[in-house]
């Protein structure tokens, strides 16, 4: 499709102005949220957004705009069917025109008129072929979503997935940090204790958790807890 250099000059300013926001703001969430909001008020016909997320295999509601959003997505974790499970697992971007005419989804498709959705359009999210989830826009029931919606969509969706994969990145890079450290904590405690060397400390934490079918981690953590309070620190549970 051809843009005029009007809308072509419209969405670099939405772009520039959205880049700028995101830099100033803390968190995961409020990123997410900026960028849905932006999606919101700039693609053609869509007054409400949200993202699904996929993250361990669990599916969740992020940064809603509406609670009819958060809704359909459980509705969808619910029956295990819809565009934003379609978009997340099948395809990259799902058009539902008019959902009372649905017929892919007849379970959702009932439910999602329920919520008064008319139409709706998925991004899926994903980076290096890693999926991440679904960005969700949604319109009345006389939108119906062309070439310029799926276009600009893909361009939040774009920055969604980035976001996403940055934090995703961050999370684990902070629980590889937590977990190297209360292993580290741990050996000291026990080489002090026991008169053992690094490697013997090691091996023993190993040995402890094989022998009790527990995570390596959450064996040290509970060494550093008795160590802290004694006889009062939680046996962590097996695997």
């Amino acid at each position: 499709m051809n843009y005029g250099d009007g809308q072509r000059h419209e969405l670099a300013s939405v772009m520039s102005t959205l880049a700028r926001n995101l830099e100033a703001e803390t968190n995961e969430t409020d990123t997410l949220g900026a960028i849905v909001q932006t999606a919101v008020n700039t693609v053609p016909g869509v007054w409400a957004g949200g993202i699904t997320q996929v993250y361990r295999k669990q599916v969740s509601a992020r940064v809603p705009t509406d609670e009819m959003v958060r809704q359909c997505d459980e509705a969808q974790q619910e029956l295990g069917e819809g565009p934003c499970v379609d978009a997340i697992w099948q395809r990259e971007t799902v058009v539902v025109d008019d959902m009372n005419a649905e017929t892919r989804w007849p379970r959702f498709a009932a439910r999602a008129a329920e919520l008064r959705i008319g139409s709706m359009i998925s991004f899926r999210l994903f980076v290096q072929e890693d999926t991440l989830g679904a960005l969700n826009l949604y319109g009345d029931h006389e939108v119906r979503f062309g070439d310029e919606a799926q276009i600009i969509g893909e361009v939040f969706a774009a920055h969604a997935a980035l976001a996403l994969s940055g934090a995703r990145h961050h999370r684990q890079l902070s629980e590889s940090v937590a977990s190297r450290d209360a292993i580290g904590q741990a050996k000291g405690l026990l080489m002090c204790q026991h008169r053992l060397g690094a490697q013997q400390a090691f091996d023993l934490l190993v040995r402890a958790s094989q022998q009790s079918n527990i995570k390596l981690t959450e064996v040290a953590a509970w060494v550093v807890a008795e160590h802290e309070n004694p006889g009062g620190a939680s046996r962590p549970q097996s695997n």
